[in-house]
């Protein structure tokens, strides 16, 4: 990348940049598990947008341009994270850790004590992440969604 990104917190602005970004970036998810009607591909802008009114989630800037985002909200002690998204011709270039990491601080903040996400079984690339940014598988559904925990140290 030329410009380093700038990792700020997600505004309910940011609804129309995240949702192209979400759409581009869960298309590939798509393909993999043969289903073209994924939540993060059939959410709405308006839902995406009251989503981010409460939400402790954070975007990543290049350029001006939003490149990758992540939403997480306080559920107790749990700081629930979800749809991780990286602009398809950015991804790889370490954007999903600086998310992760940032997010990861906004809950601690926020006082969660403890990190919850989950990905799909086939999606290798996610499982990859999360298992190097220490997070530990603690379920396998029937449907083949794997959860994983971390604690957030203080």
């Amino acid at each position: 990348m030329t410009d380093e990104p700038v990792i700020r917190p997600i505004h309910p602005d940011d609804a129309g940049e995240v949702l192209t970004i979400q759409r581009a970036a869960f298309a590939s998810e798509a393909l993999i598990y043969g289903d073209p009607d994924m939540p993060p591909l059939t959410q709405t802008l308006e839902e995406l947008a009251a989503e981010l009114v409460e939400n402790l989630g954070c975007v990543a800037v290049t350029g001006g341009r939003i490149v990758g985002a992540v939403r997480a909200r306080r559920d107790g002690d749990l700081l629930l994270i979800g749809r991780l998204a990286i602009a398809p011709d950015q991804q790889g270039e370490g954007l999903g850790t600086l998310l992760l990491a940032a997010v990861e601080d906004r809950g601690r903040d926020a006082g969660a004590t403890e990190a919850e996400l989950f990905t799909g079984g086939l999606s290798e690339a996610n499982q990859r992440l999360y298992e190097r940014e220490g997070y530990q598988r603690t379920e396998t559904t029937a449907d083949g969604e794997i959860f994983y925990r971390k604690r957030l140290e203080a």
